[in-house]
Parts: C-alpha cells; sequence; structure tokens
C-alpha cells in the first residue's frame, strides 16, 4: 500500500521525444523561465495600462488608450505563453525525429554517428539552451518593441490632452495657471506646445501685478519658446504669428533701433503666417497693428529710422484701417482689441461717427483676460474724449 509520501510516477513522454539525460530538469527551469517571462510582461506593461484594463465602462477620451493598452499585453502574453507550459511546450519546440535520428551534423546515417555518446549529449545540450536564450531573446525584443510603441503613443495622447486642458484654460482666462502647466514642457519637441508656452509667457507678462524684471525675463521666454517651435515645425503658421509677436516685445527692451530694425523681420513672419491660415483673423490683426504704429510714428523716430536705414519701413492709417476690417470680416467680434483699434484709426482718419460705434463695441466686450479689461477702460477714456 502506497504511503502518502510515495512520488507519483513520471508522466510518460510522447513518443520520439529523445531528450536525454537531464532533459526534463531543463525544461522545468525553462518552464519556470517562461513564467518568469510571462509575470515580466505584465509588470512592464500594467503600469500603463493599469487604467484600460479595469472593469467597468471605460470614458470616451481613454478607449483608444485602452484598446492599445490591452493589445499590448494580450501580444506580450501570447509572446511568453510557449515558455510557461512546461515540458509538454517545449517538448514540440525541441521534439526529435521519430526513431532516434538526431537533426544537424551528427544525425543518423553519417559515418561515425554513433560514435562519442558524450560528445553528442553535450553538442545537443548546447543547441538546447542557444535555442532557450535565442528565444528569450527574441521575446524580450519583442516585448521591447511593443512597450517602446505604446509608450509613444501614449506620449502623443499625453501632448493632446496638455494641449486641451492649455485651450481650456486660455479661453478661462487663467493666465497663471496656464503657464504653470506649460512650462513643464518647455523641453518639449512639439510645435504646438512650444508656441502655447510662448503665448502664456507673453500674456503672464501683460499682468498688471507682474514687476518689471519679471516682464523683461518672461519677454525673452517667449521669444526663445517661440523661435524653438519655428526650428520644430517651419510649417506651423502660428509658430511664426508668435514669433513676430514676441520679437517685437523684446524690440520695447532693446531701443529704437533694434525695433525698426526687427520691423521687416515680424512683417514678414506675420505674412507668412497667413499663407499658410489665410482664415487666421489675429494674424491679420497684428499686420493691422504692424502698419498703426508705423503711420503714428513721430516725426524725431522717421528721422532716425532714415538714419539708419535706407528704406525705412514706412504705413498709413488707411492700410491699418483696411487690415483691421479685413480681421473683423475673417472672424466677427473675435478680438475686443480689433475693435479698440478700428475706433482709435477712424478718430486719427476724423471719422468720430465711426469711431464711437467701434469703442462702444470695445467697451461693452465681455471681458475674459486682463488685456480685455485694459482695452475696456482706454475705450471708455477715449469715448469721454470725444
Amino acid at each position: 500500500m502506497a504511503h502518502a509520501h510515495t512520488p507519483l510516477p513520471p508522466p510518460p513522454r510522447p513518443a520520439g521525444a529523445r531528450l536525454g539525460p537531464g532533459g526534463p530538469q531543463w525544461l522545468a527551469r525553462g518552464a519556470a523561465a517562461g513564467r518568469r517571462g510571462e509575470r515580466a510582461a505584465v509588470a512592464l506593461v500594467s503600469p500603463l495600462t493599469r487604467a484600460g484594463l479595469r472593469d467597468g465602462p471605460v470614458p470616451r477620451a481613454g478607449r483608444g488608450r485602452c484598446w492599445v493598452a490591452k493589445t499590448a499585453v494580450m501580444a506580450a502574453l501570447a509572446l511568453a505563453r510557449p515558455f510557461c507550459g512546461g515540458p509538454a511546450c517545449l517538448g514540440r519546440l525541441l521534439r526529435r525525429p521519430a526513431g532516434g535520428a538526431t537533426c544537424g551534423p551528427w544525425g543518423r546515417g553519417r559515418p561515425g554517428a554513433r560514435r562519442g555518446a558524450g560528445e553528442s549529449e553535450v553538442l545537443r545540450k548546447s543547441l538546447q539552451r542557444g535555442l532557450l536564450l535565442s528565444t528569450g531573446a527574441f521575446f524580450f525584443y519583442e516585448a521591447h518593441k511593443l512597450i517602446s510603441g505604446f509608450v509613444e503613443v501614449h506620449a502623443s495622447f499625453k501632448v493632446e490632452e496638455v494641449i486641451e486642458q492649455a485651450d481650456y484654460l486660455y479661453g478661462s482666462g487663467e493666465t497663471e495657471k496656464l503657464y504653470r502647466l506649460l512650462i513643464q514642457h518647455k523641453n518639449s519637441d512639439d510645435a504646438e506646445l512650444l508656441w502655447r508656452l510662448a503665448r502664456a509667457s507673453r500674456d503672464l507678462a501683460q499682468l498688471s501685478s507682474t514687476s518689471a524684471e519679471e516682464k523683461r525675463q518672461l519677454a525673452y521666454e517667449a521669444l526663445e519658446c517661440a523661435k524653438k517651435a519655428l526650428e520644430k515645425n517651419e510649417s506651423n503658421f502660428a509658430a511664426h504669428k508668435w514669433y513676430g509677436i514676441c520679437l517685437s516685445d523684446v524690440g520695447d527692451f532693446e531701443g529704437i533701433k533694434t525695433k525698426i530694425g526687427n520691423a521687416i523681420v515680424i512683417k514678414e513672419h506675420f505674412q507668412r503666417a497667413i499663407e499658410l491660415n489665410p482664415k487666421d483673423a489675429t494674424t491679420i490683426h497684428l499686420i493691422g497693428i504692424w502698419c498703426y504704429s508705423f503711420a503714428e510714428m513721430p516725426w524725431y523716430q522717421r528721422k532716425i529710422a532714415a538714419t539708419l536705414f535706407a528704406t525705412p519701413p514706412t504705413s498709413t492709417f488707411q492700410e491699418a484701417l483696411r487690415y483691421f476690417h479685413m480681421a473683423e470680416e475673417a472672424d466677427p467680434n473675435f478680438y475686443s482689441k480689433n475693435l479698440l483699434f478700428l475706433g482709435k484709426t477712424y478718430l486719427k482718419l476724423n471719422n468720430k461717427k465711426m469711431a464711437l460705434l467701434w469703442l462702444s463695441k470695445a467697451k461693452e466686450y465681455p471681458a475674459h483676460t486682463e488685456e480685455d479689461k485694459q482695452v475696456q477702460k482706454e475705450a471708455l477714456e477715449l469715448l469721454n474724449s470725444i
């Protein structure tokens, strides 16, 4: 009668599966390694996919990521599974032909095939170990590719999420929160993030609570971000627009010579932005501002410009007015400052009736940002002066 501690006999091997001495132990080690590989695959992917593998409904915004996550896990497990089934699975991988014939240069039928059984066994074990190492290397290579690909997809989703948050904060007038969000990505290679950071830096510099030194620092920081955005994507219209804006801001700190010298470059970037996106009302407005600034330039600055440059930039209030109206036609009531400058330009042209119309619109414009509040204040002062 068998005792409880009596070991059970080993299961019969499939016919033809002659793995030789030490085979079951080697397969057991392979199975254990396979199970470790399976756990490692899950461990590598699970931090990225925990939300995607949870039970219950998944928000619409996360469904794409959940699908990618599940696919990555299933593929990684599929690669690991042949190592986790024990001797039966690996036996099929390493099974020799029926009848005891061996594969390779020491197979049956060659002279001396039965000679040196120990040498044949050593060679066969080396082949088995090599196959395990090769297959294991293949598994980790494929798992690395899957996980790397998933990380890239995950990163792209992250960029989209940051941009979505940034646009929401910008629309809500949350300038400081927007800046704190985007400054974390100042080393990004994404032009969309970089030009938004340039805009946020400039908007923060425009706040009345920002000190003079901080304004200067933020102006140069914004220019650097806009420049980097252009380097990453020269075809991005917003990068051209904000590079022109930030270059103009820096001119305020570097004197009249630099400001006039940069003027032609600024206008070129605005024009390039309109070429890339003809419907962008803000860029059209900016060319109007450019024209207004040079039409309003005092006589002594004109004299300096004529001394420094053979053909200094010039413009007229009529040209500025044309661009402001073009911007309003492209996107009606899009920007409080465009309404203000329509009123101011009509004042310069001595058309008080039209000036009152546009200044009243600027005063009544909903104030979402600090700039909108400043526009309301200036519009009210001009209305009171008429």
